[in-house]
């Protein structure tokens, strides 16, 4: 039990519920929200992490890429913690269990509307599933390749947030492409993070993340611009709505981002970024957070 709770990264699932909390957020300020669309909307989110680890897992297992050296938490089916046919059977599992959700999520929230949408919908959570599993599984793994970082930010930030909000309002203003985006880049910097901690062993495996193509220096570089731009376009955001002072509680968080800029920056060993993966999963939950209340105060 203690390898599969390892093997689903519970630390990852607060950014994950990130995107959803801030969408229910905007919804609520414009007097939508539904107990039943926020539950089943967060247990879908939840499983859809979920499963993303798992396959995250027994693809770098599968392919080779997990080697001795990794500095990032222990994987399991790398380690013979787990099968990979045990794994293959958890992958499944999630993914069945992301579907049902989703598809009780969709009910939910369009019974009473166009069938269009609920079919849009649903190949949206279809795309979804395979986006978590096709990271680092199949004959071409995106993840490998560079693309897991505008694949984060469009789960997300824009299909998260976006996505969450239609769900309860029907509607959707092309402004709050803006916060979606805050959070799909804050997301994107935790991945980079990631990839600039394995850094020397991607390039070993063949693994072609922004940082191993970009190199260390510029990597730094490119995660200043996701922090910045992250929090650019919120301010943005607050301009152009009219936000009053409470509006811009969110900038409390802002020194948490610079610091964890700073470290990245300075770090001197590969282990040491693994506390700022954290540090910036949970300053992300909580720039959501403020964002969020200051919505709706």
């Amino acid at each position: 039990m203690k390898s599969w709770i390892a093997a689903a990264r519970p630390r990852t699932l607060p950014l994950a519920l990130a995107s959803i909390i801030l969408g229910s957020f905007l919804a609520f300020a414009n007097q939508h929200f539904d107990w039943k669309i926020a539950v089943l909307a967060a247990l879908t989110t939840i499983f859809l992490q979920i499963l993303s680890n798992f396959a995250n897992d027994y693809g770098d297992a599968v392919s080779g890429k997990d080697t001795e050296l990794r500095v990032g938490p222990r994987r399991a089916v790398a380690t013979g913690d787990i099968t990979k046919e045990a794994m293959l059977r958890g992958i499944v599992l999630m993914s069945v269990l992301s579907l049902v959700c989703g598809i009780g999520l969709l009910s939910v929230a369009f019974y009473s509307v166009e069938p269009k949408i609920f079919w849009f919908f649903f190949v949206l959570g279809l795309l979804s599933i395979a986006a978590a599993i096709g990271y680092t599984n199949g004959k071409r793994p995106y993840g490998y390749a560079g693309f897991g970082d505008i694949a984060v930010l469009i789960f997300f930030g824009w299909v998260g947030v976006l996505g969450t909000y239609f769900l309860y309002t029907l509607s959707f203003s092309p402004l709050l492409l803006l916060p979606a985006t805050s959070v799909g880049l804050f997301a994107t910097g935790v991945l980079n993070i990631n990839n600039i901690r394995d850094i020397e062993t991607d390039t070993m495996t063949g693994k072609r993340s922004i940082p191993a193509r970009l190199g260390l220096s510029l990597a730094i570089r490119y995660h200043w611009g996701l922090l910045i731009a992250g929090m650019a376009c919120a301010l943005i955001y607050s301009f152009f709505t009219d936000a009053s002072a409470l509006g811009y509680l969110y900038v409390l968080a802002f020194p948490l981002f610079f610091l964890n800029g700073r470290a990245v920056a300075t770090h001197n060993r590969p282990v040491e970024l693994n506390a700022r993966l954290g540090q910036l999963a949970l300053t992300t939950l909580l720039f959501v957070i403020l964002f969020g209340l200051g919505q709706v105060v």
